[in-house]
């Protein structure tokens, strides 16, 4: 089994994510979720507005997780990691000075990674305050935060106008690549948020509006039943990296005999580890998630079966190793 997927939530002050939080576990898609949040002070009002909604939540007092509480996030971690039920996820909210940056170097300790990894950086952009003026978009940690993010979601959109919608999507366009999603009007990417794991079969959500999912997204369930050269998964997931929102699954390679690994992909982040698959099959399985606009899940699938046919390939990327997919920026 892979690790528990973590979703770290940043953003700046006030800028919506605890409400975020609280919509992504009020959603109906069946996941066991644990929260972890904090609040800049001895108070923690996070973890009570979200206690309301979720038992999982766990607060952490007194500072900000990209600093002094580092070593209680990994504790933190740890703890949560041995309940029972083990979570399906685990949602962390950065405080809303906190560059994220220092979060993702101790979210990518060797003790947690071998029981939850790292699966996304979502950051909230008040709509209402960015509009307002040039002065935020220029601020250090909003950009900071802004970058460290594969996605983007806007908060507060409801009273902004179509046109000054559009001005700040092509704004945060010209200072960001990723992709940029409005849960007010399109409702939660759920499949995005939690790609549909490569182990299980998936389950389907709960009556849960969601145009996001129904319109914008394909998915492509993509299997093989053997090995496969990996500079040639490389090569393809490389290809195809700049239509993809993000794509789980577990590979076998020609290289490296009766190892598996985890792939994962998300933004322009690709990831192998070391993975245990218990499903009994011998080949590779993977989950592609794409925009509609410019995903062709039967293309991709051309793509991808074309790696059965490959020739040898030189050994490349190992288990851990993090590499860019070389994803067209538009």
């Amino acid at each position: 089994m892979s690790g528990v997927p973590i979703l770290l939530v940043t953003g700046f002050l006030g800028a919506g994510k605890t409400t975020l939080i609280n919509a992504i576990l009020q959603a109906g898609h069946g996941r066991r979720i644990a929260a972890i949040v904090n609040d800049f002070g001895s108070i923690n009002i996070d973890a009570e507005i979200l206690a309301e909604a979720n038992d999982g939540v766990i607060g952490l007092k007194n500072g900000c997780i990209c600093c002094s509480l580092q070593g209680d996030l990994l504790r933190t971690l740890k703890t949560v990691l041995t309940r029972r039920p083990r979570p399906d996820a685990i949602v962390i909210e950065a405080s809303g000075v906190a560059d994220p940056r220092g979060i993702v170097e101790a979210l990518l300790d060797p003790v947690i990674w071998q029981s939850a990894n790292l699966d996304a950086v979502l950051c909230v952009v008040d709509a209402e305050d960015v509009s307002g003026g040039p002065e935020r978009r220029a601020d250090e940690l909003w950009l900071a935060q802004l970058r460290a993010a594969d996605f983007v979601f806007l908060a507060k959109t409801k009273h902004l106008d179509a046109e000054a919608l559009a001005e700040l999507r092509a704004a945060l366009a010209r200072q960001t690549k990723r992709l940029i999603f409005d849960p007010d009007r399109e409702g939660l990417p759920l499949d995005v948020l939690f790609a549909p794991s490569a182990e299980r079969e998936r389950q389907p959500a709960a009556d849960t509006p969601s145009a996001t999912r129904a319109f914008r997204f394909e998915t492509l369930e993509w299997r093989c039943g053997s090995a496969v050269p990996m500079a040639a998964f490389q090569a393809a997931i490389g290809r195809l990296a700049p239509d993809l929102a993000r794509a789980k699954g577990f590979l076998r390679f020609r290289e490296q005999p009766g190892r598996t690994l985890l792939f994962q992909m998300v933004g322009s982040r690709a990831s192998l580890a070391p993975a245990a698959d218990h499903s009994g099959e011998t080949g590779c399985r993977l989950v592609l998630i794409g925009e509609r606009a410019r995903f062709d899940p039967e293309a991709a699938r051309l793509v991808l079966d074309g790696l059965g046919g490959a020739g040898d390939a030189v050994p490349g990327a190992r288990g851990g190793e993090t590499w860019t997919t070389g994803r067209r920026q538009t």
